[in-house]
């Protein structure tokens, strides 16, 4: 911390609270505090650097780290090197993690499954047959194969996707987002989270993945939660009407800006425009999460776990809705893709949840008018390795953690459809062309919501924080409209 600093920011901020307003409102006296109890946040400028192309963002997060060799990065060269071990040439110096490190052997495992090529885009994309639906986008996808992180892993290597920074306490990329460009829809959060759950072994998912770090708070992402109350505590208790409630906040609003006045705290404030958004959200969730008026040939598009709350299905259906409503950044986990032991046992039912519900969701935006504004990103926090962990034999096979290449998916606003970019070594153990580091990514997303990265920064603790660090990185110019 700089006290120094923090004394003469809250000296500020005093003087801002008693001069602004009247009747010891402070800085929500007048206009601002009505606008808030009225239904909105106080007006803030939209700090859009340029003419963005995406206006808002759908993350759809795979944590545990999907196999390329399996899914995305087709190698069928690798057959004839079945069982042998990994070339010395090929591994270098890289560490590998306690699970491999003490093997004797790194016998390579191709993929055991069918790969299809389709060709309705420029140089044509292989996907695996588990990803059917969603190769059959192909043609709406920009796929990156040449993704690196530093991590190698889970916890550090979610975070550092998610927040730019391995270690947590950072703001997350919604949080960035949030804070920099604003909300549009006053009656449902700027930033929402939905986690599902698959069907192979799942790592713990922690809220500083989508935190505000040093934010101010209400650019946090909110968690709706499976099950019949996505937000809890979102009903009114017995007893108390809506009138009553109305009254209560008021009163609160009143005593937290008295508060606010005296300690010169902005948390305070931030609090008092949560308080608001949960009263607005008791009308705009329910509205939301009622899918009564979505067509049967709609509900069937996504698959016939849509209407169970908490499954892929139904979060990719709310992804849409929360779309059409302008929620600026959506973020879907969906866990349970750690395949340490098998392989062809676990990744065809991993598959089995993803594919039509994500397929659905970019048919789905595409044929309402939303796939060009929408920008979605799909990907986990790094690759698998080509050879096998454990035994190998010709029916099974294990894949251990591989940070050094991995391949996600890029689509809609901002993103050139039907391309691919970089490309992994003949092993999927390198990169062989156009390497790809996550801050490259972030400051792709960010320049298709019209953000330089470099200049959405935010001052904490003496320095000027932002979302990609103090390391080199560049939007990927070549995949951007």
């Amino acid at each position: 911390m700089d006290p120094l600093n923090d004394r003469l920011l809250n000296i500020n901020r005093r003087a801002l609270l008693k001069g602004a307003g009247a009747g010891g409102l402070g800085l929500l006296g007048g206009p601002a505090l009505g606008q808030l109890l009225s239904g909105g946040e106080p007006e803030r400028a939209v700090r859009s650097h340029f003419a963005p192309k995406a206006k808002r963002i759908i993350y759809l997060f795979q944590e545990g780290a999907p196999s390329q060799i399996d899914t995305l990065d087709h190698k069928p060269g690798l057959k004839d090197f079945y069982n042998k071990d990994l070339p010395v040439s090929v591994r270098g110096s890289q560490r590998l993690t306690g699970m491999t490190a003490g093997q004797s052997r790194l016998p390579i495992a191709p993929s055991l499954f069918k790969f299809t090529h389709h060709a309705n885009r420029q140089d044509g994309l292989w996907v695996s047959d588990l990803l059917q639906r969603t190769g059959e986008m192909a043609g709406d996808l920009c796929v990156i194969k040449s993704m690196l992180t530093e991590q190698i892993n889970h916890s550090p290597a979610v975070t550092y996707m998610q927040t730019g920074h391995q270690l947590p306490g950072r703001p997350s990329m919604g949080a960035w987002l949030s804070y920099g460009l604003g909300s549009v829809n006053k009656n449902l959060p700027n930033f929402v989270v939905m986690i599902s759950r698959g069907r192979g072994q799942m790592q713990a998912l922690f809220s500083h993945l989508w935190g505000a770090g040093f934010l101010p708070g209400q650019h946090q992402g909110v968690q709706f939660r499976a099950g019949k109350d996505p937000v809890l505590f979102l009903n009114d208790p017995p007893g108390m009407s809506r009138a009553d409630r109305r009254k209560m906040l008021d009163m609160l609003a009143d005593l937290n800006a008295r508060q606010a006045e005296v300690a010169g705290d902005n948390e305070i404030l931030a609090r008092i425009e949560q308080y608001e958004m949960a009263y607005r959200m008791q009308a705009s969730v329910p509205d939301l999460t009622d899918f009564s008026d979505e067509t049967k040939s709609t509900l069937e598009l996504y698959g016939p776990d849509v209407k169970q709350p908490g499954s892929y299905a139904f979060n990719c259906l709310m992804a849409r809705r929360m779309a059409e409503r302008d929620v600026r950044f959506i973020q879907l986990y969906h866990r349970g893709w750690d395949h340490h032991g098998s392989v062809t046992r676990d990744l065809p039912l991993q598959c089995q949840d993803v594919d039509q519900p994500q397929a659905a969701l970019l048919k789905d935006l595409k044929q309402r008018g939303l796939l060009d504004e929408t920008l979605v990103v799909w990907g986990g926090e790094f690759g698998r390795t080509v050879y096998c962990q454990g035994k190998l034999t010709p029916q099974q096979y294990g894949r251990d953690h591989h940070p050094r290449c991995f391949s996600i998916w890029l689509a809609g606003g901002g993103i050139k459809p039907g391309i691919t970019y970089g490309n992994s070594c003949d092993f999927s153990y390198n990169i062989a062309e156009n390497p790809v580091t996550a801050h490259d990514l972030h400051a792709t997303i960010l320049h298709c919501m019209g953000i330089d990265h470099e200049r959405l920064t935010f001052r904490s603790r003496g320095l000027d924080f932002k979302l990609t660090g103090v390391e080199a990185a560049n939007p990927i110019t070549d995949i951007l409209v």
